[in-house]
């Protein structure tokens, strides 16, 4: 009896896990290519809340689609779901596919507010689903060996940080209004660039200790969609100004600048500077176009230039797409697989998701766009 069941036990981790993808931008343009090129995964259904929007996609993808989500959820034969939805309705359709049983890669904004994130973490927990968090910069070969030269200790001591994400994607005053202008809906730099940024500095140096946020509007109102005429306002920022304090694995405090903007013509792009003791990390790409493509990464020693490190064949992706979204989307994705056929939590997760939201919780607190909040007892 053992036997067959190991046998029955290894013939399951093998099959690629059953997915279904919920939300039709990313999720389509991204998530769904990855899927289908991973040895792990299946994707097996769509949905989407109009039915025009669906039968296009389901056209195209030669996959099944459903307008009804809890007739989704009812399907045995969707194990998992991506949830790459706009981040207002996230939460609620995360939690009644948790309710479901299915375990999720969510995108990010999770939820907007880090206590609804903290509700599907112990949901999770006791529905037993394996919940995946798309940070996608962990999952770049560059980032991950900015990351293992820091955890190898040739940094030394991190004594600053310095991170730039200046953008240009939203400077055009008319593109048209949606609900990335509206905070109520999780629009604006902090979701769409601070989540990341914030797990980033995490991941890299530490936890959060201290922020105090500094949040503009640039364009504060834009012009309606489609047909409509007139104009609405904008209440979600543009731009976002950050002091942050980080705690270290050793014990230390490390000051942390971050600037994130969506309206900066000609902005530079994306920019991580680490300063220690022993040594200064650059990582960088001014590439706007495509935020995975471009990258480089220098180091220098005290008293030496600034220079080139180079790329890790070991972190290479095994496949790149022209879309640079999709390979470390894929690999997030394989380690997600990997986890729910293993049983075990995944990272990033849940857990992550918290930590980055609280960030843009303490710098929308307070106000005229100020924040100021330290975890120090």
């Amino acid at each position: 009896m053992r036997s067959a069941l190991s046998t029955l036990g290894s013939r399951r981790s093998s099959q690629p896990v059953r997915v279904a993808v919920a939300g039709l931008g990313f999720g389509e343009t991204v998530h769904l290519p990855a899927l289908r090129s991973g040895l792990l995964t299946e994707p097996v259904a769509l949905w989407h809340p109009r039915a025009e929007r669906l039968e296009q996609a389901c056209h195209r993808a030669e996959l099944p689609g459903h307008t009804d989500f809890d007739a989704l959820l009812g399907d045995p034969q969707i194990e998992a779901m991506v949830i790459a939805t706009p981040p207002g309705p996230r939460f609620d359709l995360a939690r009644r596919a948790l309710l479901a049983g299915k375990h999720l890669l969510l995108e990010k904004p999770v939820a907007l507010e880090a206590a609804q994130i903290e509700e599907l973490q112990r949901l999770a927990l006791r529905q037993r689903c394996c919940v995946a968090v798309d940070f996608e910069y962990r999952a770049v070969p560059l980032f991950q060996q900015m990351a293992a030269l820091i955890a190898e200790g040739v940094l030394g001591d991190p004594w600053l940080v310095k991170l730039d994400w200046l953008m240009s994607s939203r400077a055009d005053g008319q593109r048209p209004w949606t609900w990335y202008s509206q905070v109520e809906q999780g629009g604006g730099v902090l979701g769409a660039l601070g989540t990341h940024a914030f797990d980033t500095l995490h991941w890299l140096v530490g936890p959060t200790r201290s922020l105090r946020a500094q949040l503009s509007t640039a364009i504060s109102e834009r012009p309606l969609p489609g047909p409509e005429e007139g104009r609405a306002a904008v209440d979600a920022e543009d731009i976002a100004l950050l002091q942050m304090e980080l705690a270290t694995a050793a014990g230390g405090r490390t000051p942390a600048q971050v600037t994130l903007a969506s309206v900066t013509r000609q902005g530079r792009g994306y920019w991580i500077e680490l300063y220690g003791s022993e040594a200064t990390l650059v990582l960088g790409s001014s590439n706007q176009s495509d935020y995975v493509h471009g990258f480089q990464l220098w180091m220098a020693r005290p008293g030496e230039a600034l220079r080139p490190v180079p790329a890790d064949p070991s972190l290479a992706f095994a496949r790149t797409w022209e879309d640079g979204r999709v390979a470390p989307v894929e690999r997030i994705q394989q380690w997600w697989a990997e986890a729910i056929r293993e049983g075990r939590p995944m990272l990033p997760g849940l857990a992550e998701a918290v930590a980055s939201q609280r960030c843009c919780d303490w710098a929308r607190q307070g106000t005229s766009g100020e924040a100021s909040l330290s975890l120090d007892p």
